[in-house]
């Protein structure tokens, strides 16, 4: 017979006691006893009772912001329940760590023994990794980030009758870090120390597929896949949707250029017939997105490209509207423009653009800057005198079309081929095609190459001390620990497609980014919009790239560079800020953007001129939407959307309040625990 509900109220209370350590809660404790035991009743199952006492507690975060960590420690005590098999009236609080301790030699021997994890991780001094954990680090996570572990990321044992969570948050952090260093040849716990101390400390949070994947026995680790279509069905067929299927089971996100598919009415030699153009590929590929959901953790994700000169473009512009043929439709694939530079020229000038078929120009999407727009104009003689297809357009129409897409779909996005191209640091191994899923990336693609990056982000809000102030040793340390186990996933990573490796380990890019700016700025007291937040996105993104290649020249150092180094942008003694003068000279338009530094950036020059560089690209502002959630910050470089409002992700619907609005309106309304809204 299941246990039932404590009705003397010992159980829930000490779940309260737990729940409510060092908060500023506008209820006391009995009163938030009467609110959990609301709609219980006696014959209660024991998971029916839990469900209904957590729901009750994620209820009471509209009435303080404090209430969603009181909600994520309730759940907290249940998981606790559940792995470490934890008694919150018979054990107490206090014996919290010696049950995870205990738990981390089982924890991995079942892992194995189930095939969930690698084997390799027995190896470790677990002993030493066990005593490092620190359960009181828990006490940080709000409802929304423990319930999102808790659903998709703690590993479950599915071959027991009732499966059941294998790891508690600590042991979860842990096991990432373990997953992470377990190709190091020297002091491997200590790096598996420093990195843990880093996720349990909100300092670093490494992207969703490293979380999902590290430490078991298929880690694909990678984020960000990025690729090239060819004008053929097979690469059609292969690349742009059977590689991209085993790309996406494994949790990375998609992105892809299909310019060079032939546009709608080209002739079609092998069949002497007509094409169909990319739109019906397209098509194929959202559908593949949808089937191919990495197994329920979270949905498949891509992203299209093609280039503006297209002649299948204004469909493409349409593919994302909920009215018209919805065989034409793709409502579950993002879409992004490729925008030359001559486009937006003559845009403003309001002068006349030729769309062509991508078969009839064929190296023109290889192109940039001031050779495309020179063999622009030389397939405009050739379509004038009638030897090629063209479609003559106002520029500006086209423009009107695109932003009135993007008003009412989002879609396409607006992203500038020769920008990404021009301040390549890879630029003499080849051209960028694309940017990946969620555009922070632009990595080099061709046949023999579908780019791939490895993403963490650098929690900004946890580096600002007290007194307001960018803490410069804090965020170094960050960065090396960070930069060291992102290259780690190159080495470790599983590749779903030979393409894949050969890309990743040829050029070995990285992407570090941040999240937490909008948090930072409420620790500031400065305001979104303010100057003064401008001269601090210009300091602490100075700070985390001097850190980042400082880092991966270090690393260099210990470990070799990367193999395409020589003749790159680094080898060339062009560090990313250097490229904005050559994209200037291209341009022959001046770009007004701030120059000024704050880091001494000469030391580190010479470094890089004698040490080289680990990999070729370090720094990528990723979107962070789900992992900023788990680390209790605001996403990436985003403004908060409202003080209250509703999140739904797959976990379910969450209330988001503002805590730093609600603590200032106590402070400066009642000075004293006071509940705000009623």
């Amino acid at each position: 017979m299941e246990k039932l509900f404590f009705w003397d109220g010992v159980d829930l209370r000490k779940r309260v006691e737990f729940a409510a350590i060092g908060l500023d809660l506008c209820l006391n404790k009995d009163e938030i006893v009467v609110e959990l035991r609301r709609s219980l009743y006696p014959e209660m199952g024991i998971d029916e009772l839990n469900k209904t006492i957590i729901l009750n507690a994620k209820a009471l975060i509209e009435k303080d912001a404090d209430f969603a960590k009181f909600a994520g420690r309730v759940l907290l005590t249940f998981i606790y329940e559940e792995v470490l098999g934890w008694d919150i009236v018979q054990d107490g609080i206090e014996a919290l760590k010696d049950f995870h301790t205990k738990a981390l030699k089982k924890y991995i021997k079942r892992g194995t023994e189930i095939e969930r994890l690698d084997k390799r991780l027995v190896d470790y001094n677990l002993d030493k990794l066990a005593d490092a954990l620190d359960p009181s680090a828990d006490l940080d996570f709000d409802y929304l980030g423990i319930q999102t572990l808790y659903d998709r990321y703690l590993i479950v044992d599915k071959t027991i009758k009732e499966p059941r969570r294998l790891e508690t948050p600590q042991l979860f952090w842990m096991r990432v870090a373990m997953g992470l260093f377990i190709i190091e040849k020297e002091n491997r716990e200590d790096h598996v120390i420093d990195l843990y101390g880093l996720y349990k400390s909100r300092r670093f949070c490494s992207s969703t597929p490293t979380l999902f994947n590290a430490g078991t026995l298929h880690s694909q680790l990678s984020s960000c896949y990025l690729y090239k279509v060819d004008d053929n069905i097979e690469s059609i067929m292969v690349r742009g949707i059977a590689e991209n299927a085993f790309l996406s089971k494994w949790a990375g996100g998609l992105g892809g250029s299909w310019t060079s598919v032939r546009g709608t009415g080209s002739y079609i030699k092998g069949t002497n017939g007509e094409s169909q153009g990319v739109i019906p590929f397209l098509k194929l590929h959202n559908d593949q997105l949808v089937a191919v959901n990495q197994g329920g953790k979270r949905r498949g994700s891509g992203c299209a490209y093609l280039e503006s000169w297209h002649n299948d473009i204004f469909d493409f512009l349409q593919l994302r509207k909920n009215t018209g043929d919805d065989r034409r439709r793709t409502h579950d694939m993002n879409t992004a423009n490729w925008i030359p530079d001559l486009f937006m020229k003559r845009m403003e000038a309001r002068e006349d653009w030729t769309l062509f078929r991508s078969n009839d120009t064929p190296d023109l999407h290889d192109l940039y800057g001031s050779s495309f727009e020179k063999r622009y104009l030389e397939y405009e003689a050739l379509a004038r005198d009638g030897d090629i297809f063209c479609r003559k357009i106002k520029a500006i129409d086209m423009w009107k079309e695109m932003l009135r897409m993007i008003f009412e779909t989002g879609h396409p996005w607006i992203t500038f081929k020769d920008t990404c191209n021009l301040r390549n640091p890879q630029d003499h191994v080849g051209v960028i095609h694309s940017s990946n899923l969620c555009t922070e990336i632009t990595l080099n693609t061709s046949k023999e190459e579908t780019a791939v990056c490895n993403l963490g982000s650098i929690v900004l809000d946890s580096h600002v001390s007290i007194d307001g102030k960018l803490d410069h040793k804090k965020l170094s340390e960050t960065i090396h620990v960070a930069v060291r186990a992102l290259d780690n996933v190159i080495d470790i990573n599983f590749y779903p497609t030979k393409a894949a490796q050969t890309s990743n380990e040829r050029h070995r890019p990285i992407g570090l980014g941040v999240m937490g700016l909008h948090n930072a700025l409420y620790k500031k007291n400065i305001s979104f919009s303010s100057h003064e937040a401008i001269a601090f996105n210009d300091e602490f993104m100075e700070a985390i790239s001097f850190y980042a290649y400082e880092a991966s020249s270090n690393l260099a150092e210990e470990r070799g560079i990367y193999s395409s180094y020589r003749g790159s942008r680094w080898d060339r003694g062009l560090l990313p800020q250097d490229s904005i003068e050559q994209l200037e000279k291209e341009r022959g338009v001046q770009i007004d953007v701030p120059r000024d530094t704050r880091m001494d950036w000469a030391p580190l020059r010479e470094k890089i001129k004698k040490q080289g560089m680990r990999n070729s690209n370090v720094i990528a502002i990723a979107p962070t939407a789900t992992i900023s959630n788990i680390m209790g910050t605001s996403p990436c470089i985003e403004p908060s959307y409202k003080n209250l409002f509703v999140k739904s992700n797959l976990s379910g619907d969450f209330i988001v309040l503002n805590q730093f609005l609600v603590r200032d309106l106590k402070n400066m309304i009642y000075g004293v625990k006071t509940c705000l809204i009623n």
